[in-house]
């Protein structure tokens, strides 16, 4: 990640606007990513669900666990 830079009129503004524009592509994908992978276990059955250790109300976690904390 870029830093904003001091210059002689203060802050380079678009070293600014470059890092707000790669915060959001990074969030975009992160969202994506999450609902990509949320989606996917919330369409396995019950049975595969419990084949695979997972409880249908943990899907949620983890899926942000997947996404946020790895």
């Amino acid at each position: 990640m870029t830093t904003a830079t001091l210059t002689n009129t203060g802050f380079n503004f678009g070293t600014r606007i470059a890092d707000m524009i790669a915060r959001i592509k990074t969030a975009r994908a992160r969202a994506a990513e999450y609902q990509r992978t949320y989606s996917e276990l919330q369409h396995l059955s019950n049975r595969e669900l419990d084949d695979i250790g997972v409880r249908r109300c943990d899907i949620a976690d983890i899926a942000h666990r997947h996404v946020y904390c790895s």
